[in-house]
C-alpha cells in the first residue's frame, strides 16, 4: 500500500510513536525538585508542554483542516498567463474546497518532519530576559520560538511540500502549473510551507494561553507556582 504522498505509509504508530517521545519531554523533568528549576526552564517546560498538545491535535486526522485557526488556504497566485490560469482555477468554489482539502492533508503529514525541530528549538532557546517572557502576554513564549525557529521549520517543510505538490493528488493543477515552467510549483510551495509553518506556532501559542490561563490543569508543580 502507498499513501497520498507516493511513499509507504509510516502508519499511526510511528505518529503516535513521534507525539509520545514529545510527551516524556516535559514529564520526565518533573522528577526534579521544585527549588532546583530556573525561570529559563519553567520557560522551556510550558513550550515543551505546548508544542506537545499543538502536535497532538495537528497530526490527528483533520487536524489543520477541521480548525479555523490552523486552516491551509489555497493561494491565490497571480503574474503570467500560467498564472492567470491557476488563479482562475483556483477561484472555483469546488476546486478550491477540493484543493483546500488536499493541501490540509498534506500539512498533516508534514508537521510530524516540523515536531522535532520544534522541539529542538525550544532547548536551544537563548532566553536572555526569561523573566519577562514568563510574565509576558499569552504567548510571549511561543512568539519568542516562532522568531527563532520559524525559519527552519519552513525549510524542512518545503521539500515535502514540493513533491505532494507535483502528486497525483493535485492532477487538476498540473497543466496551469506546467504552462510557467516550474515557477508557479515554486511560489506554490513556497506559500504552502509558510502557511503550514505558521499554523503550528499559532496552534502552540494557543496551547500557551491556555496553559498560562489555568495552569493548576496541568498538575505541574513547576508551572503552577510560576505562573499563578
Amino acid at each position: 500500500m502507498v499513501d497520498k504522498l507516493g511513499t509507504a505509509p509510516t502508519g499511526l504508530c510511528n505518529r503516535r510513536s513521534l507525539i509520545a517521545t514529545i510527551a516524556l519531554l516535559p514529564l520526565a523533568a518533573c522528577a526534579t525538585p521544585m527549588g532546583r528549576y530556573t525561570v529559563e526552564e519553567a520557560v522551556r517546560r510550558l513550550l515543551q508542554l505546548s508544542s506537545q498538545r499543538a502536535f497532538a491535535r495537528l497530526t490527528e486526522p483533520g487536524g489543520f483542516y477541521d480548525d479555523q485557526l490552523t486552516r491551509i488556504t489555497p493561494p491565490d497566485l497571480g503574474g503570467d498567463r500560467g498564472g492567470a490560469v491557476l488563479s482562475a482555477l483556483l477561484r472555483t468554489r469546488a476546486v478550491r474546497d477540493r484543493v483546500g482539502m488536499a493541501l490540509n492533508d498534506v500539512a498533516v503529514d508534514l508537521a510530524d518532519n516540523a515536531a522535532p525541530i520544534v522541539m529542538d528549538a525550544v532547548q536551544r532557546m537563548t532566553l536572555a530576559d526569561a523573566v519577562s517572557v514568563l510574565r509576558g502576554g499569552p504567548t510571549a513564549a511561543t512568539d519568542l520560538l516562532a522568531r527563532e525557529a520559524r525559519g527552519s521549520v519552513v525549510e524542512a517543510l518545503l521539500p515535502g511540500a514540493s513533491r505532494a505538490l507535483q502528486s497525483d493528488m493535485f492532477e487538476m493543477l498540473t497543466a496551469a502549473l506546467s504552462a510557467t515552467g516550474g515557477r508557479d510549483y515554486a511560489a506554490l510551495a513556497d506559500n504552502v510551507s509558510g502557511q503550514i509553518g505558521d499554523a503550528i506556532f499559532r496552534a502552540i501559542g494557543r496551547e500557551e494561553a491556555e496553559i498560562r490561563r489555568d495552569p493548576g490543569a496541568t498538575r505541574d508543580p513547576i508551572l503552577m507556582a510560576l505562573l499563578r
